[in-house]
């Protein structure tokens, strides 16, 4: 017997209000593929990202009579599943993608595990071999249930057609609400087949679901408290302000209080990069000023922030005088990596209005932290070991330049993604950020091919923007055939491929820890190099391929080029654009934190370690 409806997952996010459809409809008499179609017609899903297969067939027929439901053709599912990532962060809405059963559902593994990593609200829905097949090792058998149970918010196995509308009304509640996370459903093709009644809205039944978003009244009374008596505090600022909405309320909460503010490479533009209360990003390759604030604090108030690894380095010294209120709507993050000294259940933009009236009333009773001292040293490190570059002395393409400049012309809301790498790190510090959803990245599960079709997601669900993907040379071989989809779809996003002919954060970490023995990370030639000398990547010819695949694309190596074809990019909006930036090799992410060491062992620069004096920890 198939189990059925599997809960995954141990995060509870509390619902939010959500649009229904009509209290009464007529029963319409369907087969379930049919029912499946208006089921994502009434929850709102206008675009699906997906690939037909056999098991899956049967619902890609009614689709093609939807006028409320958008199909994108993808040429591979893990494109699709990016796709709809992409589409959520950029939009707020639930990203949809779909897959046939066996492989094209494993395809969609990763793109599950990287939206789960970084709570993004997706429906997977997958077909299976009909029920009673399942389990007997059928053609194009997986069990997806079974695979993604442990990166999924939810997942269901539905094998009665009459299940569908209910199960998709779940699917995409449990996704969009708390938490957000991804919730597979895996549909069995003889439901698909099978002869049904559809009326909506269906009866939810979700016993246990029931996540908190009021914060409880006492710890934020106690937050506060610690607030307005500490004297080196700072908001630590995670994804989840972005996800609740409530970059508004932080923006409030922040200037009451005077507090310098640390942005999560998952939160970047949740706060203005350019307010004189953000002091940068934290982590491995954070601003020195944020880490060391982190590191010297009295007090850290976390938002929606899960104390990750690359942001606590060694966990066992990370922010050693510091208290900790920690506020998250999945009270599982609460105390996992470093204990809380108030701990927070509740929603970010509920947890952070009732901390804007405690501490306002703290403030009319008389209590107002001084911070004074506190800025004096967080302006000059801020002073002292500012972000920065140097230009290649021969003359080459900086990348940093590269992406500075992209951010620099590029056209009011531009939304940036990003694929993984040092690209990545040098677009979140050299580009700035000020509105939220402008920025998009992989960074828990740090997924190399994540650009392309996260970017042609963004794209897709809002097309008047422009969207940059800024990749490497790297991550773009392995999903760039969905820039045939985007050419195909009329979704004119832009790509600029950072090429320095090699694998360059592995690189960096070989250059600094394994004496320049470059193994393996070298993609600009084989054992017979077909082109020596030759800067970046060659083969292929990103230029030649790119243009075979319906884009218009251009080659750029010298900086006098430079703005000249990032804005012929900028001019272009009927196809995608594509410039393959040759950029010197040698280019390194600082500052830096190696794995493993404490955050006091940050590197400003390569053998300049920073000099804090010795008067921060009294």
């Amino acid at each position: 017997m198939p189990m059925t409806e599997q809960a995954t997952g141990a995060h509870h996010p509390q619902p939010r209000p959500r649009s229904g459809g009509p209290q009464s409809a007529p029963i319409e008499h369907v087969t379930g593929a049919k029912s499946l179609i208006r089921s994502l017609e009434e929850v709102g899903a206008d675009t699906v990202f997906g690939i037909p297969g056999g098991a899956i067939l049967p619902a890609y027929d009614p689709m093609m009579d939807s006028t409320r439901v958008r199909h994108v053709l993808v040429r591979h599912e893990q494109g699709a599943g990016h796709a709809a990532t992409g589409y959520a962060q950029a939009t707020g809405k639930v990203g949809v993608c779909m897959a046939t059963s066996g492989p094209g559902a494993t395809n969609l593994v990763t793109p599950i595990a990287d939206a789960h990593m970084d709570s993004v609200p997706m429906v997977a829905i997958t077909g299976q071999v009909a029920s009673k097949a399942i389990g007997t090792d059928a053609f194009q058998e997986a069990d997806i249930v079974g695979i993604t149970m442990p990166i999924t918010k939810h997942n269901f196995l539905v094998t009665k057609a009459e299940d569908i509308p209910r199960v998709i009304a779940q699917a995409f509640h449990i996704a969009s609400t708390g938490r957000p996370g991804p919730v597979l459903v895996d549909i069995a093709k003889d439901a698909l087949q099978a002869q049904t009644t559809f009326s909506w809205p269906p009866t939810m039944d979700l016993p246990g679901y029931r996540p908190v978003t009021k914060p409880h009244a006492k710890q934020i009374r106690e937050a506060a408290k610690l607030i307005t008596a500490a004297k080196r505090p700072v908001l630590y600022v995670g994804g989840g302000v972005i996800k609740a909405g409530a970059t508004a309320e932080l923006k409030v909460l922040a200037e009451l209080t005077g507090a310098p503010v640390t942005t999560t490479l998952m939160a970047l533009g949740a706060f203005p990069d350019n307010h004189p209360l953000h002091v940068g990003m934290p982590g491995m390759h954070g601003s020195v000023t944020a880490v060391t604030a982190l590191q010297k604090a009295d007090l850290i108030v976390a938002l929606g922030a899960r104390f990750d690894d690359r942001v606590t380095g060694k966990l066992d010294s990370f922010a050693p005088y510091a208290k900790i209120v920690h506020a998250d709507i999945d009270p599982a993050e609460i105390g996992k990596n470093r204990a809380a000294d108030v701990p927070i259940v509740g929603d970010a933009r509920e947890v952070i209005a009732d901390l804007i009236q405690a501490v306002q009333k703290e403030h009319s009773e008389g209590h107002q932290g001084d911070y004074t001292a506190w800025w004096t040293d967080l302006n000059r490190w801020r002073e002292t070991y500012p972000l920065g570059y140097d230009q290649p002395a021969d003359g080459s393409l900086s990348p940093q330049q590269v992406i500075e400049r992209i951010g620099q012309l590029a056209p009011e809301g531009t939304i940036f993604a990003a694929g993984v790498g040092q690209h990545q790190m040098w677009a979140a510090h050299f580009i700035e950020y000020d509105k939220p959803a402008t920025w998009l990245n992989s960074g828990g599960a740090g997924t190399m091919g994540y650009a392309v079709p996260a970017a042609m997601g963004a794209k897709a669900g809002v097309p008047e923007r422009t969207v940059w993907a800024i990749d490497g040379d790297g991550c773009f071989q392995m999903t760039n055939q969905e820039l045939t989809t985007c050419a195909l779809n009329n979704i004119p996003i832009k790509i600029a491929i950072i090429n320095n002919g090699a694998l360059g954060m592995v690189r960096q970490w070989q250059t600094l820890f394994y004496n320049q023995r470059y193994s393996n990370t070298v993609l600009h030639s084989g054992p017979d190099d077909v082109n020596p000398g030759a800067r970046g990547t060659r083969v292929p010819d990103f230029v030649k391929l790119s243009e075979a695949m319906g884009c218009h694309a251009i080659r750029c190596e010298s900086p006098d080029e430079l703005d000249k074809v990032i804005e012929e990019a900028n001019s272009i909006n009927d196809r995608p654009v594509v410039i393959d930036f040759i950029v010197h090799e040698d280019a390194m992410v600082w500052p830096m934190v190696a794995a493993g060491t404490s955050n006091d062992e940050i590197m400003a620069a390569r053998d300049v370690r920073p000099d804090f004096g010795d008067n921060e920890d009294d």
